[in-house]
């Protein structure tokens, strides 16, 4: 990442470095004549001006950001050959990103929205992105359904105003997004500030071995001050009096010397065991229990640095999940390899094809491939052919950029595969399983003061909502998770009681052979 700028009082030039004596005259064409094309400064100076914003964020528009490292602070030897793992005490250097994923690059940091916590860590194998949020699930398990799931929570196309009807209207369509819901409109949904939330990675991905084994694995990013959460009422009082206020904190702070760490720690879970799970392990609306998953800690995430310039630091920063190294994979899941695609192709639409040229997003390590020119090229390998060349050829290690595939253990890797894609009707069909882990955060987890504060937040939002069909349907999902909850939401916006979703029992879906039972305080993890 770049270094601080000195202050040595430059001169004054044009892009291209010639001097300027004076920045503000411009050409004309006599003292009080037309301005003159020719005035290559001005018209340079125009023209970029006019250019200065680039496309902002589809989602996570408005963030935060800063620097610092990964400690490894745990060998892993046991589970994957990655290179990093084998080194405790090495540190790499880190960027991250915090964002909200609804709101406009002018919106509230305390606006009620999961967070986006995005780290890219620079290994000696390449960059490594962590594209993680601040809740351990999400609202869907089907990627079709994403850019339909973010129009609801933007602007009606007609009033250009955040609508509680189209809102409501998509969730209770799409009742597996009730175990986000709760976390959502809990105090968990308005974080005081960045420095104090936890990330996950939701997602589940395939660390592997030199001999073909692997491991599931879920990352979890523990704030080592314990997540901190605003009320529904200093949360919106803020976002009048001090929108930038997530920013603010998160600057400040590491400007003072208090530097925000994390530690970080994995799930893991066999393939044997993903086939007993009683979820599917490619289903990003559930967790895994930690009483049956404990944490496993690897290392500690510390940010110690400002940026020097914010658009070229953070702004310009590009994170994708598919931003991988040796001996770590993505799974099967559906949302995972559809955002596997999709986030380097909004990079290049927004940055330009050599994104990751930019310098804040470039490797540590030399590249060395067959990509060349294009707009914002800023490497071009020089004279190294631009084809698999016997003439001048690179070098192609294997074992360096992925398992050989002599080594893999095929037989057991295509068993359980075939195991996986056969998962994928229950992604798309609503059974009682969805809402066994929502039902035991709101009975079991939760004390009376949080129940409470969740009616109230909910009410608060919902009770603006017109459809008298959205709202019945969005109460019967309520009460499939509990009875008790949808009446004193229906209660507090002057509805009826509404009777629960009918939905599959959960024997429908249930293709694995054991289940262990979940403690209901692994659920707040």
């Amino acid at each position: 990442m770049p270094s601080p700028q000195v202050q040595d009082g430059p001169m004054y030039t044009t892009s291209n470095g010639a001097p300027v004596a004076e920045p503000y005259a411009a050409q004309r064409a006599g003292p009080l004549g037309p301005l003159l094309l020719q005035d290559f400064h001005h018209i340079d100076l125009l023209a970029h001006f006019d250019r200065e914003r680039i496309p902002e964020r589809v989602v996570h528009a408005k963030g935060a950001g800063a620097h610092g490292y990964f400690e490894v602070t745990h060998d892993l030897g046991d589970i994957t050959s990655q290179s990093l793992f084998k080194q405790v005490g090495k540190k790499v250097r880190a960027t991250v990103r915090f964002s909200t994923v609804g709101g406009e690059s002018g919106s509230a940091d305390t606006a009620r929205d999961p967070r986006g916590f995005a780290i890219k860590l620079r290994t000696d194998e390449g960059n490594w992105d962590w594209v993680f949020n601040n809740t351990p699930v999400f609202f869907i398990r089907d990627p079709a359904k994403f850019p339909h799931f973010i129009h609801t929570q933007k602007r009606d196309p007609q009033t250009h105003l955040k609508d509680p009807d189209m809102f409501w209207d998509y969730l209770s369509q799409n009742p597996e997004s009730i175990h986000q819901i709760l976390i959502l409109f809990s105090d968990r949904g308005t974080p005081d500030g960045y420095a104090h939330e936890h990330g996950y990675s939701g997602h589940t991905f395939k660390w592997l071995k030199d001999d073909g084994s692997f491991v599931y694995v879920q990352v979890h990013v523990r704030a080592d001050g314990g997540f901190k959460t605003l009320d529904n009422a200093t949360a919106g009082k803020l976002a009048g009096e001090n929108p930038d206020y997530g920013i603010q904190n998160l600057f400040e702070s590491i400007e003072a010397g208090k530097f925000p760490s994390w530690t970080v720690s994995i799930q893991t879970m066999t393939p044997e065991q993903a086939e007993n799970f009683r979820y599917n392990v490619l289903d990003l609306t559930k967790v895994w229990p930690h009483c049956e998953f404990p944490l496993r800690p690897i290392g500690r995430l510390v940010l110690n640095e400002n940026p020097q310039n914010y658009f070229a630091e953070i702004e310009q920063v590009a994170f994708s999940p598919s931003h991988l190294i040796p001996y770590i994979e993505p799974s099967a899941d559906p949302v995972l390899q559809s955002r596997l695609f999709s986030y380097p192709d909004t990079h290049r639409h927004r940055l330009g094809v050599n994104y990751q040229q930019l310098p804040i997003n470039a490797p540590i390590n030399p590249v060395a491939n067959f990509q060349r020119d294009g707009q914002g090229t800023f490497v071009s390998q020089g004279s190294r052919p631009n084809y698999q060349s016997t003439i001048q050829p690179l070098s192609y290690v294997a074992k360096k950029g992925a398992i050989d595939s002599s080594a893999r253990d095929l037989e057991r890797e295509a068993k359980h595969e075939n195991f996986i894609g056969g998962a994928y009707r229950d992604l798309s069909e609503i059974t009682e399983l969805d809402f066994e882990q929502p039902r035991a955060l709101w009975s079991k987890v939760w004390n009376d003061q949080q129940r409470e504060a969740y009616v109230q937040n909910v009410a608060g939002h919902f009770g603006g909502v017109k459809s008298a069909e959205v709202k019945a349907r969005q109460l019967s999902v309520w009460a499939a998770v509990d009875q008790g909850l949808s009446d004193r939401i229906a209660k507090a916006i002057g509805h009826p009681t509404v009777a629960p979703l009918k939905v599959k029992p959960a024997s429908e879906a249930v293709k694995f052979r054991t289940y262990a039972g979940f403690g209901a305080s692994s659920l707040n993890k």
